[in-house]
């Protein structure tokens, strides 16, 4: 194991009543890394999150964590009770062991300051996912794991998230996984893209995985579209002060 590997799965499978949910699951994330997982629903990303986050164990296979690895999670979406009131700060201030510093430093990163008095229930579908990452990256974790990260928001408003996504993988000297089904951000902002549908259909960097056969089956004539798109965000010279480089 390299000292910058941070998770490590080797052929790992789930059955669940006799139904086979994975099949010979095998992916690493590193630190600085952004691995994307892509794939129809019911492919098994939600139930290869839940063994990475240790909520459920494999029906067979291993699972590596580096040491003392911190888990910072952003859940696909968060239901709120609408009679009960709580503010950003409140909410933040739920996690355990949070320091006020590293409350004001989170909102911070994720240029959320604004809203930290704001009620949840009044915030924008991209606000909330401000508020959420936030909650994520407070502990400075090792791994940040994202579930569908910008769900419900426009779109200047997930090419902000992703852009800030990435520069926190630097920032925190993290590694990222996410789940996404906006492809072409996705191809744009990831080292490594994982095509799931219960088994590894394929895997690699953005531009292998977008040209072989298996994504073209999932993803039919989209697929050209994904292609014509990343390959835009990719015909240009980035400067050592380009924050929109590949990675972000």
């Amino acid at each position: 194991m390299t000292s910058n590997l941070l998770i490590q799965l080797n052929d790992v499978n789930f059955s669940f009543k006799g139904q086979d949910i994975l099949k010979d699951i095998s992916l690493k994330v590193s630190r600085e890394e952004i691995v994307t997982i892509i794939g129809p629903n019911g492919a098994g990303k939600t139930t290869l999150f839940r063994i990475i986050l240790g909520l459920i164990k494999p029906t067979s296979g291993s699972l590596w964590k580096a040491p003392d690895l911190k888990i910072g999670y952003m859940p696909q979406k968060l239901h709120i009770e609408q009679t009960l009131p709580i503010t950003v700060k409140r909410f933040l201030s739920l996690k355990a062991k949070v320091t006020q510093i590293e409350l004001i430093d989170s909102l911070a990163a994720v240029r959320a300051s604004s809203l930290i008095d704001r009620s949840l229930h009044v915030l924008s579908g991209g606000e909330m996912q401000r508020v959420l990452l936030a909650r994520a990256i407070m502990g400075k974790p090792d791994l940040l794991v994202l579930d569908e990260p910008v769900q419900g928001v426009d779109i200047n408003g997930q090419q902000e998230l992703y852009q800030f996504i990435g520069n926190l993988r630097t920032k925190l000297n993290c590694g990222i996984l996410l789940v996404s089904h906006d492809l072409h951000l996705v191809l744009a902002s990831s080292d490594q893209v994982i095509c799931l549908n219960q088994h590894v259909c394929c895997a690699g960097q953005p531009e292998k995985v977008i040209l072989d056969p298996e994504y073209t089956a999932l993803f039919g004539t989209r697929a050209a579209e994904h292609l014509a798109l990343y390959t835009h965000h990719h015909d240009h010279v980035h400067g050592p002060t380009d924050e929109g480089h590949s990675h972000g």
